[in-house]
Parts: structure tokens; sequence; C-alpha cells
């Protein structure tokens, strides 16, 4: 970790005597690959916010895990080394339980729903716990649906996965829907993930279809399948003092063009999706799109896994969201 990061000079600068600095740099770092839509659109957003400044906030990016793994850009950005990030939920969720009921495995039944659901009553409810932590949200952008691959068979029906070793990410939720399924998980560092399924190591890993096609995992995975397990997003937060420091119209700027930036990233994943699942599949990928009703059906136990780890008023007040 980088617990012993002093603040950046662009931090110390805003937060110095409470004024706002005439011109500042802000840091946004990610780990989307840069081909992917979530730099795109963290370039977008740069490029708007120093036109709508006139230059007077810069934004300057850092994508693929450039500033150290997601965990270690978020705590960063918490203690005001780095001045923006894009975590997902469950890196969130590590410093506030609430956001971990968004990775509720089979939450949501549609991109719509998600979006409806986390930029309106969800926003409202956790917005206001996150700045307890350190941290504003600026807005929702998009990952995905998480899906399965795997090296050994299609995955048709939820006895497919039972005895699959699968790798996940720490993010309990995962884990608990793979291993709901009957699935033995491991975790392992994304940068080390394709060397293990190409030593097979794991069986396969579960992954949005962009993750998967722009990080060309199918050169080691032979099947996917569309599972939809669990819904997780990008969320971009700024540090609150940093926030503070900053004039209302440079606030509203921010907000705004996040806006804009993340409904970008949300149409482009969307869009892309299908004719990345084609693109894989004419690679050589074989692509099964089974019945998930069956796999919900066995995400009981997983459910109050996640439960007991978001806290079970958090988990009522979430569910209460999706009606």
């Amino acid at each position: 970790m980088y617990k012993t990061l002093l603040v950046s000079a662009a931090t110390a600068a805003l937060v110095a005597g409470g004024a706002m600095a005439q011109d500042v740099t802000l840091r946004l770092a990610h780990f989307a690959a840069e081909t992917h839509p979530g730099h795109t659109a963290a370039k977008a957003f740069a490029d708007a916010v120093a036109d709508r400044t006139d230059g007077a906030v810069e934004v300057e990016l850092y994508p693929a895990n450039q500033l150290g793994s997601p965990p270690e850009q978020l705590e960063q950005t918490i203690l005001g080394a780095i001045e923006m990030n894009l975590p997902t939920q469950g890196g969130l969720d590590k410093y506030e339980k609430a956001f971990g009921t968004v990775m509720t495995p089979f939450a949501f039944n549609s991109y719509e729903h998600a979006h409806e659901v986390l930029d309106g009553p969800f926003s409202d409810w956790a917005g206001p716990k996150l700045e307890e932590q350190g941290l504003v949200l600026l807005s929702n952008w998009e990952y995905g649906f998480r899906n399965i691959t795997n090296s050994e068979r299609p995955i048709n029906a939820p006895e497919d996965v039972d005895g699959l070793k699968l790798r996940t990410p720490p993010e309990l939720q995962i884990v608990a829907a793979l291993e709901g399924l009957g699935a033995t998980t491991t975790q392992i560092a994304f940068p080390e993930l394709p060397n293990a399924l190409n030593q097979g190591v794991v069986d396969g890993q579960e992954n949005p279809i962009g993750v998967i096609y722009h990080y060309k995992l199918n050169d080691f995975q032979e099947h996917l399948a569309l599972t939809r397990h669990v819904y997780n997003s990008m969320v971009h937060v700024i540090n609150k003092d940093v926030f503070d420091s900053l004039t209302e119209e440079q606030q509203t700027i921010l907000r705004e063009e996040s806006k804009k930036a993340g409904d970008m990233m949300r149409a482009a994943v969307i869009a892309q999706e299908e004719e990345e699942i084609a693109k894989l599949e004419e690679a050589g990928m074989k692509v099964t799109r089974p019945d998930l009703a069956p796999f919900a059906a066995k995400m009981g136990p997983a459910r109050e896994r996640v439960a007991e780890y978001s806290g079970q008023e958090n988990m009522e007040t979430f569910l209460s969201f999706l009606k």
C-alpha cells in the first residue's frame, strides 16, 4: 500500500488555506486498458473540463493501473495523493459497506434497471455515506455484467460450473456467486491472470465482455458463457477536500462532465458487447447463452453471505430499490 505517500502538490495547492488555486491539475487514475471505453470516456471528461474551465482545471490521466493496483489507487485518492479515481463498488465497499450490496448476484435484470437504481435511490442513499470516508461520488460509469470463461467445457446449466477452478478478484460477492454454483475459487492478481490461464493454474475466470475482449483472454480460454452473474460499474470519485476547495462553478462542471462521460461509456459498452462477442466467436471462442433462471435460483446462500458482509440493514435498503 501507499500509506506513506505525501499529499500531491496539486492537492496541497488546493487545500492550503481553503483557497482555490488559479490553475490546478487533477490526476485521474483507473484500471481500464487504454483501448477500453473507460479510458475513452476519461479522455472525453478531461477534454471537456479543460474546455469549460478555459484551462484552469486540467485532468491528467493514468490508465491501466499506472499508479498502482486498484486498491492502492483508491487508498491514495482517499489520502489525497491522487485526486480522482474510478473504482468499482467492490473497491468502495472496503470503506463503505453499503456499496457491497450493488454486486449482489443476479440483482439486476438489465443495464437499464441497474442504471435507474444506481443513478437514483442508491446514489441518494450511499453518496453521503461515502463522503464520510473522504470521497465525493461524481457519477456512476460502467463496467458491465460479468461472465464466465473456461478451458474445460461449455456452460449451459449450473451443474456445468460445478468442479471448475475459477479465478476471481477478491470481492466476496463474486466468490459467493461462483461457489454457490459449485466452483472452487482462487484469487490471482489480474496482471498475473493470463499466465495462470496459460499454465492451467486455474480452469477459467470471470469478467465483463469488454475485459475478456480487450485483454485477449480468449487466447487462453475456449469457452465463454454469458452468465451475467454479477453487475458492477466504475464509480467516478474525487477526494472530498479537493472537491470542497473548488469553486461552485468548477464543482458543477466536474459533476456535469462526469455524468456525460459516464453516459458515453455506458452507451459504448452496451453497443460494443454483441460486436465483441461476435469477434470472440470469429476468433474461435465457443459461446453459450444459458437460461439464467436456474443459476439465479441457486443464489440464496450467496445472497446471505453478501448480506452478512454488507450489513443486513444495508441489504434490505438496497433490495427495496430494486422493486
